[in-house]
């Protein structure tokens, strides 16, 4: 096995960035919009000193990283650690095991994600089980860009209740494209050779948006989601929540025409009531021209190209698209879902209104406010680390771990009349608690107070199998009888779709707190999420290591 130690140095540092006619500082790691992409092989021993230059605190989180009894390492503010503050350091140090493929690293502090992320690969120690020659892989990191200042965007919609302003532009590897105000030179141009196959590492590192993706004129082939190998299929397009990662192969078998390069292009799934986006953003599939006769075709911004883009409320679309994804499944990368569970969780997920207070202005829907909740619960972050006192056996009256495991009210949570119902959400920091080695399974239930949406689930410390999906209610009775056990998907964010609801399947066996929360920064800042905690089992490998010295404290 490839065991090394790698030694990166993070430093998070104010950088004046220019897009769309308008320059501004922006929060950077060592300078870099997107921050600098890492490369590491499986197996690798990884520590990232992480000095915070700013006036304000921070965090990094290695987003998909399991974090195998180093939940210290996992980076959530206030749930793993307190926040690094200004002037000061924090040395990240984790192993990468058994994992391997795409994933991404990001503040996770605020909506600080808008400017801090960047690409995290694990490289393989075995081949590929595909048979395919690549010629290069090629990182596609998705974002938004506003022209405001984020933060004060975070803070009003904190402020009155209401929804964020959207972002100005999407971009590709921080890159908006020519279909944007003074950004024919911010376009993201691959250059490819004709007959290549090329490996697209996709990331949807926007805040607040599900993607769709597609290249023109070409076909895509999905070959792994999340760091987990799948069964290869082509799609003529991808949608792609934030916090996912897919990668797909790409062969350039076209002849550009004279006066045009082929358009890459991704723009919103529209699953909200709110204010969004509605834009494109685009770079171009540049091929590399063998003919000294020939010049380099021009770019050339397209307004109404044949993109392949599905429509943006193409919900059957992104159904059929997340249906088609499967688990290798293979003998070398089996699929080690539970086939029984110990733990059944039911649980709402999804936004609601509250009146407004008394002498307050409010500009949610109909003059309240926005929240978001979990089975009622809102989730209220606590003032110091849930794993430092979950480690230390601090106990608080602010803290409770009876998180309801089934909505406290049964309804049609699909088709309710948000002018006559309320879920009359609590606030607090209620937690979920297992015993080590739990087959733990999640039933993720949407809702539609206001809308029926589509919810990118995280869950931190753990991969997962999506074993069932369904639109409506779940019926406990009925659906499981469905449930993929032989090679569901294996993930660690799981879009729940539109009207619906997920079930996903954890072996619960890396003890720590970890937090689950869904990836649209507006959602989790209302209160969607909740903790889980894993208790340290009855062998010393089973147990949390203990903190490092240099961990950040509140």
């Amino acid at each position: 096995m490839h065991v090394t130690a790698l030694w990166i140095c993070f430093q998070v540092e104010w950088k004046s960035v220019t897009r769309l006619c308008h320059s501004k500082p922006l929060l950077t790691v060592n300078g870099e919009f997107p921050g600098p992409n890492i490369a590491v092989h499986e197996g690798d021993n990884v520590e990232v000193k992480v000095t915070n230059r700013v006036a304000r605190n921070t965090t990094i989180h290695w987003h998909g990283i399991r974090q195998l009894r180093t939940g210290w390492a996992d980076g959530p503010a206030y749930i793993t650690q307190c926040p690094i503050r200004g002037g000061q350091s924090y040395t990240y140090k984790f192993t990468v095991k058994e994992q391997r493929g795409t994933l991404w690293w990001h503040s996770h502090l605020a909506w600080q994600r808008a400017s801090v992320y960047g690409a995290f690969i694990i490289n393989p120690r075995m081949p590929y089980p595909f048979s395919a020659s690549i010629q290069a892989e090629v990182p596609i990191i998705f974002g938004e860009w506003w022209i405001a200042d984020v933060e004060a965007v975070e803070n009003e919609m904190t402020l009155y209740g209401g929804g964020p302003n959207s972002s100005d532009a999407y971009t590709i590897n921080g890159l908006p494209g020519p279909l944007y105000p003074c950004s024919n030179k911010d376009t993201f141009i691959q250059t490819v050779e004709r007959s290549k196959t090329y490996m697209l590492r996709i990331i949807n590192a926007a805040l607040n948006d599900e993607l769709f993706f597609s290249v023109a004129n070409h076909t895509l082939t999905v070959v792994e989601i999340d760091a987990v190998y799948t069964k290869p299929f082509t799609t003529t397009a991808i949608m792609i929540a934030p916090g996912q990662t897919t990668n797909v192969l790409l062969t350039a078998n076209q002849v550009p025409d004279s006066s045009s390069m082929f358009v890459m292009a991704a723009r919103p799934y529209l699953t909200s009531v709110f204010p969004f986006d509605n834009s494109t953003t685009v770079g171009f599939l540049k091929y590399k021209d063998t003919s000294p006769k020939k010049s380099n075709p021009p770019l050339k911004p397209y307004t109404s190209p044949p993109y392949n883009l599905p429509l943006m409320e193409d919900t059957v679309f992104a159904t059929q698209f997340s249906n088609k994804l499967r688990s290798l499944a293979s003998a070398q990368y089996p699929c080690n879902v539970p086939k029984k569970i110990d733990k059944r969780v039911i649980t709402t997920i999804g936004l609601n209104l509250q009146d407004c207070p008394v002498n307050q202005t409010c500009k949610g829907y109909a003059g309240k406010r926005f929240y978001a909740s979990m089975n009622n619960q809102s989730f209220v972050r606590p003032s110091m680390s849930l794993l430092e006192s979950h480690y230390r056996n601090l106990t608080t009256n602010k803290l409770s771990y009876n998180f309801p495991e089934k909505p406290p009210n049964a309804f049609d949570y699909t088709g309710v009349d948000p002018l006559t119902k309320n879920m009359n959400t609590e606030f607090g920091t209620k937690l979920l608690v297992v015993p080590y080695g739990t087959e733990l399974e999640i039933v993720l239930q949407g809702t539609s107070f206001l809308n029926v949406e589509n919810h990118p689930i995280h869950v931190h410390g753990h991969n997962f199998f999506i074993v069932g999906r369904g639109f409506g209610n779940f019926d406990v009775a009925k659906d499981p009888a469905h449930y993929n056990l032989v090679d569901p998907p294996e993930r660690n964010t799981v879009a729940v779709q539109v009207g619906g609801w997920a079930a996903i399947r954890i072996n619960a066996d890396n003890p720590g707190v970890w937090f689950i929360h869904c990836h649209l920064e507006e959602h989790t800042s209302w209160g969607l999420a909740t903790g889980l905690i894993v208790k340290s089992g009855s062998d010393p490998s089973q147990c949390l290591l203990p903190p490092p010295e240099d961990l950040p404290s509140c």
